[in-house]
């Protein structure tokens, strides 16, 4: 995967991780702001009522205007707004915040608002609600307590039962608390108890609702549903890119399939899809250069066969004439001769050809460097006898003359340069082997004319000869030096021409890698 597409991956990935959480942290903290006051409104909403409903409450729970700062107003006193009147005008509760505390409000049915203010609401509403439980529970008969209980609870939204167990009791510290006061808190924050001692002893335990839970579950899917969506949006937007970029590739393709070879993908930078944008124009100049080479080709093919099928054709014209067993001799030489030619032709291009497109199945093993030039050297002086081939080998690259090879393709490249090199020498060639530890390198070099510099690319295009020549003297059908660099390109290697510093005529490259 491209380095700058991982980072551009990771910025992207790390920005809807940094969007998620800031999602969570508003729309949870905005959403847990509502229902943190209506949860506070509703658990007021009890006691307010009760009090709103009870006649004098501030001369019948003494302990309110001490305790909560109790007052009964119109609202007009309070400088309330125009929606927090109308909320208390329909029997709502109001829990307003300030620098105090919070001052829960409920209207009566005279058209007057009593509230009561809160330093910390659970608490200070658990103690106020037990407070008023306890007053109604000392002022009811024992054998009518069990009713009062009921009406209480049901009343301020509690739970109010009698302990009757030692198994219910709470800690000493509490009921120590409670024998001091007549009540004590107990519990915390997620639910508050409130263990009450009636003025004949009797214990009873007050359990309020439960504590604000900011994570709840329907919190909790909300924000997981609200995650999942900006990820599918984020996938999409990912996707939406993906699949821009390979419907530019489908769209080269098919252009490709209509003709056009020239098409081209823009491989662009950071990009998922450029290093397929890379194997498709890479894949599309094989196919462009594959199909050059086929019509280049089929025209030269057609070019060479048709010199000597001609000649075949003349010579068999010949034979109807021929007058003795010399002529007829001659002219079915010539015939054999041409039959040669053609087999020769056509074997380099199959073995071209098949190098061409796509190579050999080569199974590289090791193999000596060193004994294929011999033996293509003394092949070679057998075929040339008038010129004089020489195997220049150091003996420092004797220790490294074991390469991995594919031993007759190798043989079959060293085996053209030789014998071009023979063609063209005067008098001698010299084959040099120049190995080391990590490559290998021929060098064949003749005494003849040599390359002209500006043809040194060009000698090695198939059917590329320097001169127009096509005589059987000359020899050759210009796929020799391209075979030679195809079976070098597959050993991961090239070919290359040059000057011979030596003996002044062409200089024949081979590199390739040592080991594969």
């Amino acid at each position: 995967m491209p380095v700058t597409f991982s980072v551009k991956l990771f910025v992207r990935l790390g920005s809807i991780a940094v969007l998620i959480a800031l999602l969570w942290g508003g729309i949870g903290w905005g959403l847990n702001s509502v229902r943190h006051e209506a949860w506070q409104e509703r658990l007021s909403t009890p006691l307010l009522n009760w009090i709103a409903r009870s006649p004098s409450p501030g001369q019948r729970y003494h302990w309110l205007p001490q305790l909560y700062d109790f007052s009964s107003n119109f609202p007009s006193d309070l400088g309330l707004n125009a929606i927090q009147r109308e909320r208390l005008h329909y029997g709502q509760t109001l829990v307003i915040h300030d620098s105090l505390g919070q001052q829960a409000m409920a209207a009566t049915d005279t058209g007057r608002v009593v509230s009561l203010r809160f330093r910390n609401l659970y608490q200070d509403l658990s103690e106020a609600t037990a407070l008023t439980a306890l007053w109604h529970l000392n002022q009811s008969p024992a054998e009518h307590r069990a009713e009062a209980s009921a009406l209480l609870a049901e009343a301020l939204g509690v739970g109010l039962k009698p302990i009757s167990e030692n198994g219910q009791l709470p800690s000493a510290e509490v009921l120590e608390r409670a024998w001091e006061r007549n009540l004590a808190l107990y519990g915390g924050q997620q639910q508050q108890r409130v263990l009450l001692r009636l003025e004949d002893g009797t214990l009873m335990r007050l359990d309020m609702p439960p504590g604000f839970r900011a994570l709840s579950w329907p919190v909790l899917l909300l924000l997981a549903g609200l995650a999942v969506l900006v990820l599918l949006v984020a996938v999409q937007l990912l996707a939406r890119d993906l699949d821009r970029n390979l419907r530019t590739v489908e769209s080269m393709a098919v252009r490709i399939a209509r003709g056009d070879l020239d098409a081209r993908v823009e491989p662009g930078r950071g990009n998922l899809v450029s290093r397929l944008a890379e194997s498709f124009n890479g894949m599309a100049e094989q196919i462009q250069r594959l199909v050059e080479v086929q019509r280049e080709m089929i025209h030269a093919v057609s070019h060479e066969l048709r010199t000597p099928v001609a000649r075949i054709r003349f010579g068999v014209q010949m034979i109807e004439t021929a007058r003795d067993k010399a002529a007829l001799q001659r002219q079915l030489d010539g015939i054999d001769n041409d039959i040669q030619e053609l087999d020769e032709l056509i074997d380099e291009i199959l073995t071209y050809a098949r190098l061409e497109q796509g190579g050999p199945v080569f199974s590289l093993r090791p193999g000596s460097v060193t004994d294929i030039v011999r033996q293509v050297v003394e092949e070679q002086q057998v075929t040339h006898p008038d010129v004089e081939i020489n195997a220049v080998i150091p003996e420092e690259s004797e220790h490294f003359s074991e390469s991995d090879i594919e031993p007759r393709y190798l043989h079959r490249a060293i085996q053209n340069l030789v014998g071009n090199a023979c063609r063209y020498a005067r008098e001698r060639v010299e084959v040099r082997c120049l190995l080391d530890e990590d490559n290998c390198r021929i060098d064949v070099e003749d005494d003849g004319p040599g390359v002209p510099e500006q043809d040194w690319e060009k000698v090695f295009s198939a059917f590329a000869r320097l001169d127009d020549s096509r005589t059987r003297h000359s020899g050759g059908y210009g796929l020799g030096l391209s075979i030679v660099r195809r079976i070098l390109y597959w050993h991961g290697g090239q070919s290359f021409v040059g000057r011979s510093a030596n003996l002044g005529g062409a200089r024949f490259s081979l590199v390739w890698p040592r080991r594969q």
